[in-house]
């Protein structure tokens, strides 16, 4: 069973920085691309970023480029979004997903964590 566990949201002034992770378990962590979505009341849930298995392509929302980064621990079965320079309307619950390939369509994903929440004060 596929369990993903997002951790590491808080609140936060605005300019200041996060780190979120989500540890993940039930699968082959190394097959698959790990993404964050973003869900802020009352909104549709939204792509944030992605990385591919080896991590060595990226895929960002446009407004978060330059601002964030994702990374990942293939050894550790963990994804990470390093949160920088941070605004209020990023202010959401972050989730993580996994799939085979990338998507930015959160209607792709079966599984969802129980997300993080992440407040940025201005």
């Amino acid at each position: 069973q596929v369990q993903l566990v997002e951790s590491g949201g808080g609140l936060v002034q605005a300019g200041g920085s996060l780190r979120l992770s989500c540890a993940a378990s039930g699968l082959t962590f190394s097959r698959y691309t790990m993404h964050w979505f973003r869900q802020a009341p009352g909104k549709e849930r939204e792509f944030v970023s992605a990385i591919l298995w080896s991590g060595g392509t990226t895929y960002y929302a446009d407004s978060v480029k330059g601002r964030f980064t994702i990374s990942r621990s293939n050894a550790g079965n963990t994804v990470f979004l390093q949160m920088d320079s941070l605004k209020p309307e990023d202010t959401a619950v972050y989730y993580c997903a996994a799939g085979r390939n990338y998507y930015s369509d959160y209607h792709m994903f079966n599984y969802w964590g129980q997300g993080t929440q992440v407040t940025v004060s201005s």
